[in-house]
């Protein structure tokens, strides 16, 4: 019998289209991103700035592509690759003995890692309760592989003046319920290096882990010591330090997601590891997160660490290094600007101070302006990433330095200026007295669809469209409000971003 038309499933998709058109319609999706490549984004990319790398990549990527990383009795090329990478991180970062596992990125790295001593702690130790200490400005990436797993942070407050962690209160704050200590090298927020030789020391006399964050400068902060510059130790080689993390699609310019988990040993890896024999499929043994992997990320990442080779990572580093000395001297020779601590590896954040008057204080960092500032560099072409206030730290603007923006250093400076000079003359950016008052009296957790839907409104978020042509109004309200109001306007902004 016929089918009826209203009984049928609606159609998920159209008819087939031809390749050609498919393709297009990807490309022009393109165009309204930030770049990717030429030096202009400060942010989420790492330029190389070197001739067909990108090509490379997405050349060994695709013969890879369907290869299933699941399991390397399979497909021993995947094990061959992961071994041949892990080898090169353990060579350059590591101990005899070194460990560790490829995975999609910064955030699995950690997550794992923070397993790792989970398991480690309850088998070796009967800590049933555990706690994470980290520094204020250790990734939110180990908020989020807490909340996952089961662990409680406990948060240090840093340096004010220098934005590095404190040695002794982070060592004041371990009790045997501590699974892991967290330091970063260098943090993401200001690209300053923590004493890790101190914290690490300080974990090893409690008889806890440490890991070291170097997500970002893992991969640059050896070859930097190799281009002349000064680079505290920082890795496995540190007594103490028991585990690392660092991304291959940083600043060894691999293409995301590639990142790399490095371990003191085999045996404090294993508890990073699930494996399950008690259902009727295949016995199951997953090294990380994901099961079913592409082979293309492992292949494109080898490639290219096998193409730039040791004396071009050193060169690209000693690139980096000559962008950041020239942007730091641009930076601290303008007026009303103040570069935070003293950035180490390629990340540079600074804020702007008001003049008095208006809403700003002389002297003092000035919200208000940062954005205006934000905005103005971003209509000429240039992405600053703002970064809010938090626990009396300033609001300031992060810079991603890579190779491809040495040339573009003196023309961000100038264009600087300008921005800075026209940002001044504008009206402030206020939070609405009445707003702020309202939304200090909300309980996050009790807020209905239609009292979020009607502050995302009043912020300029509301209806799905994105973000507004300036953020200025929307950040500087979202840094006027409490931590946990501000966590559920972003998950719910994020949710109307995401819909169909």
């Amino acid at each position: 019998m016929p089918t009826d038309p209203a009984s049928a499933p609606a159609r998920a998709l159209p008819d087939g289209r031809p390749a050609a058109d498919v393709l297009a319609e990807l490309r022009a999706l393109r165009e309204s991103d930030a770049p990717t490549r030429g030096g202009r984004t400060f942010a989420y990319v790492y330029d190389a700035g070197l001739d067909g790398l990108d090509e490379l990549a997405a050349e060994a990527y695709t013969a890879f592509a369907t290869v299933n990383g699941l399991d390397p009795t399979v497909f021993p090329s995947v094990a061959r690759l992961e071994n041949d990478l892990v080898a090169a991180v353990a060579a350059l970062l590591g101990a005899p003995g070194a460990q560790g596992t490829f995975t999609s990125g910064g955030t699995e790295s950690i997550l794992l890692a923070v397993k790792t001593a989970r398991d480690h702690a309850r088998s070796v130790r009967g800590v049933t309760d555990p706690q994470l200490v980290m520094p204020s400005t250790a990734h939110a990436a180990f908020h989020k592989a807490a909340a996952y797993l089961g662990v409680e942070t406990v948060v240090v407050p840093v340096d004010p003046a220098t934005f590095r962690a404190d040695a002794d209160a982070v060592a004041a704050a371990l009790t045997d319920r501590t699974v892991l200590v967290v330091a970063s090298a260098p943090s993401y927020a200001h690209g300053v290096i923590d004493p890790v030789a101190e914290i690490a020391a300080a974990a090893a006399e409690a008889g806890v882990l440490c890991h070291v964050d170097a997500c970002i400068g893992g991969w640059i902060l050896p070859y930097l010591r190799r281009a002349g510059r000064e680079v505290p130790p920082f890795d496995l080689s540190v007594p103490g330090v028991t585990s690392l993390s660092v991304d291959l699609h940083k600043y060894a310019y691999a293409d995301k997601g590639a990142s790399v988990v490095l371990y003191r040993d085999a045996e404090l890896r294993r508890h990073q590891y699930f494996a399950h024999a008690g259902w009727p499929g295949y016995p199951v043994v997953n090294p990380t997160v994901q099961g079913t992997k592409s082979g293309g990320l492992l292949a494109q990442a080898w490639a290219v660490l096998q193409h730039v080779g040791e004396e071009g990572y050193t060169a690209l580093a000693g690139r980096v290094a000559e962008a950041s000395d020239r942007l730091l001297a641009g930076l601290r020779a303008t007026g009303g600007v103040r570069v935070l601590g003293e950035p180490a590896a390629g990340l540079v954040a600074f804020t702007v101070l008001g003049e008095g008057g208006g809403e700003g204080v002389a002297g003092a960092p000035d919200l208000s302006l940062l954005l205006h500032l934000a905005d103005e560099m971003r209509a000429l072409g240039w992405y600053l990433q703002p970064q809010l206030s938090f626990d009396g730290l300033p609001p300031n603007l992060h810079l991603t330095l890579t190779p491809a923006t040495v040339g573009r250093v003196d023309a961000l400076l100038d264009d600087l200026a300008a921005a800075l000079a026209k940002a001044r003359g504008l009206p402030p950016a206020t939070v609405d007295p009445g707003l702020a008052e309202l939304a200090a009296g909300l309980d996050p957790q009790t807020l209905g669809p239609e009292e979020v839907a009607a502050v995302l409104a009043f912020a300029g978020l509301g209806g799905g469209a994105g973000l507004p042509g300036r953020t200025a109004p929307v950040l500087v309200l979202l840094d006027a409000l409490p931590q946990a109001l501000k966590e559920r306007l972003l998950a719910e902004f994020i949710g109307s971003v995401f819909h169909v």
